[in-house]
């Protein structure tokens, strides 16, 4: 196992690589969903949030994002004080993997969401309810975000306009706890292993879309890998609860087993499925980005593309792992988890501690991480196989204790806080500030250096025997 913690900031994920995995084109991990780019503030108004520094003036309302392969998105910010980039890339995530994980209000979060604008679009009602004599969408965006900046940052923030302060402060106090949405597309588990001749799996859809295509592995016309039920039928879609298994042929490991690479234990591979469908978002996912842009949260979906992928690994006989990643924000930290469907023992380094998961067992192993931190290691095993997680631990809101709040990157400027004098800051929505080129070099900077650290450290902890 190598680790290392300087890494560039990749989104978390596992990348097979070894003799098996090569031969079968290895695949990323992938925790399912809409992948989105942010494209910045729309329909927004101004607020005031009241700090140690003084009084800052910010554009407050809603975001829009573009869907990979189709679809649009409206986001509110759930962490006002980091930046926002724009062009920046979303995956949808659960709660625990952001903020919202140890925030006890975050259900009251989503109960705002689904009674405020967008989802609320008749501003009359909306207004009526909130005994406010109108509502622009302007106003009602940035009253919305007002309402929950004081749930997601603790903060001391007001709307400026009159009318959009009623509205949060309407929002605010009826608010009451409401559950996580359940994800727009997921597979549990991620990962799979076990024996050539098998059906490796099962492998569960959960999704809210009414069905999903499923997509074979790639090489599936060489290899002979087929995804079926578990009658052995070949399977081309599926819907909410359906179980996939990846029918292995037994001479499958001696032909992906690979000449280049021998395995040691006998021949072994991988290979991917992913299911794809085109459904709504629920309102309330959250919306996460490994470049540090801040955290999103899910207004309003229109009809989006979504897809998720779930591997296989196997072998003819030793251990036989299947590992995933999770970020557990509750408890600070990477939950790595490992399922051992071989006849030995899958003994593993990772972070100084040795672990063993003993056959026909699972075990997952949490990683503590500071907040922040990247991370970078790779998890090896027998028959040549390796999984490599990277990604960033963003589990906080920067809240009070930044001095400034920041300028979304080519969002338009409002007034400053009293007038073009006297000490006070110009700004506009939450997102990047005047030292975002600087902080960008610099982190540049780190990351080349980090590549070269990580690829030294490699060079010494490669063995001189393959």
């Amino acid at each position: 196992m190598a680790a290392a913690t300087l890494v560039t900031g990749l989104v978390a994920a596992g990348v097979l690589s070894g003799a098996g995995v090569a031969a079968a084109g290895g695949q990323a991990q992938d925790p399912g969903g809409a992948t989105a780019t942010l494209g910045g503030l729309k329909t927004y108004g101004e607020a005031v949030i009241h700090a140690d520094g003084g009084d800052l003036k910010v554009a407050a309302g809603l975001f829009e994002m573009s869907v990979d392969d189709g679809g649009m998105l409206q986001t509110y910010c759930i962490d006002m004080h980091s930046p926002t980039q724009k062009d920046a890339k979303y995956q949808e995530t659960s709660w625990s993997g952001t903020s919202l994980g140890a925030n006890k209000d975050a259900g009251k979060i989503r109960w705002i969401l689904q009674n405020s604008y967008p989802q609320v679009n008749d501003l009359a009602a909306l207004a009526e309810r909130a005994g406010v004599g109108g509502l622009t969408e302007q106003d009602a965006a940035a009253g919305t975000q007002v309402a929950i900046w004081r749930y997601s940052d603790g903060a001391d923030v007001d709307a400026v306009g009159a009318r959009a302060e009623k509205l949060a402060d309407y929002l605010e106090k009826s608010a009451r706890d409401v559950a996580e949405p359940r994800a727009s597309l997921t597979l549990d588990p991620p990962a799979v292993s076990g024996h050539p001749g098998e059906l490796l799996g099962p492998v569960t859809v959960h999704t809210n879309a009414l069905g999903v295509t499923v997509i074979p592995p790639a090489d599936a016309a060489t290899s002979g890998v087929r995804i079926v039920d578990k009658n052995g039928e070949v399977v081309t879609s599926a819907k909410d609860g359906s179980r996939l298994y990846f029918d292995v042929p037994e001479d499958t490991a001696e032909a992906t087993g690979g000449e280049t690479s021998p395995a040691p234990d006998g021949g072994s591979g991988a290979a991917a499925l992913t299911v794809q469908a085109s459904t709504t978002v629920p309102v309330g996912r959250a919306f996460a980005s490994e470049s540090r842009s801040q955290t999103q949260i899910l207004a309003g979906s229109s009809e989006s593309t979504v897809s998720a992928t779930a591997s296989a690994a196997w072998a003819e006989k030793g251990p036989i792992p299947a590992l995933s990643a999770r970020k557990n924000c509750a408890a600070s930290g990477l939950d790595i988890s490992a399922a051992n469907t071989g006849d030995k023992p899958f003994i593993f380094e990772l972070m100084g501690g040795e672990h063993s998961v003993p056959a026909g067992a699972s075990r997952t192993v949490t990683i503590p991480l500071q907040e922040d931190q990247a991370y970078d290691f790779t998890i090896t095993g027998p028959n040549g196989f390796a999984q490599r997680f990277t990604g960033v631990l963003d589990c906080k809101t920067q809240g009070s204790e930044v001095g400034t709040v920041t300028q979304t990157l080519a969002e338009p400027s409002p007034a400053t806080v009293g007038g073009s004098s006297g000490g006070t800051t110009n700004l506009a929505a939450t997102g990047g500030y005047s030292a975002t080129p600087v902080i960008t070099g610099v982190a540049i900077g780190l990351v080349v250096i980090g590549g070269a650290v990580l690829v030294l450290l490699r060079k010494r902890e490669t063995p001189t025997g393959d």
